[in-house]
């Protein structure tokens, strides 16, 4: 970019980088041409996993938890870290197996909704149009009462 004549500033708006880090890359060019900005390589350790080992594993985490020998049907980074030990022989911690699920799959955490198995919605629904008004309508008939003894109209003493 450098040598078709692109400013420092138009290099890091177009690569995202900082303007402090083009103008390293600037120097460097200049001292040393194109071979001068050839990067080390990635930095850090290797991945555990491959690519290829990454996408067995999503494939046996979207048959489900019950599929993969689990007595419910919701996925805990316990059971992922377990899964991807079955399919790879590569155990990992939590913290390793949700940066695996955020990073290298894409998923996001997910609560499920907390509602009972049993829930009626229309017994709700009818409760809620029927009961809940002739309750409320009660409870305003007799005014607003005190919880304090002191308080004047509390039956305390005959």
């Amino acid at each position: 970019m450098f040598d078709r004549g692109k400013r420092q500033i138009d290099v890091a708006v177009e690569l995202g980088v900082s303007a402090q880090t083009a103008s390293r890359w600037h120097q460097a060019w200049s001292a040393g041409g194109r071979q001068a900005l050839v990067g080390a390589g990635r930095a850090g350790r290797p991945p555990k996993l491959t690519d290829e080992q990454v996408a067995e594993v999503a494939l046996a985490l979207t048959e489900g938890p019950k599929t993969n020998g689990f007595p419910t049907d919701m996925w805990t980074l316990a059971r992922v870290a377990q899964v991807i030990e079955k399919v790879t022989g590569v155990r990992y911690s939590p913290t390793q197996t949700w940066t695996i699920l955020r990073a290298r799959l894409g998923w996001t955490r997910q609560r499920p909704a907390r509602r009972a198995t049993e829930r009626d919605q229309e017994a709700i629904e009818q409760w809620v149009t029927t009961e809940w008004p002739r309750i409320k309508k009660a409870l305003g008939a007799e005014g607003r009462g005190s919880a304090s003894r002191t308080s004047p109209g509390f039956p305390c003493c005959p």
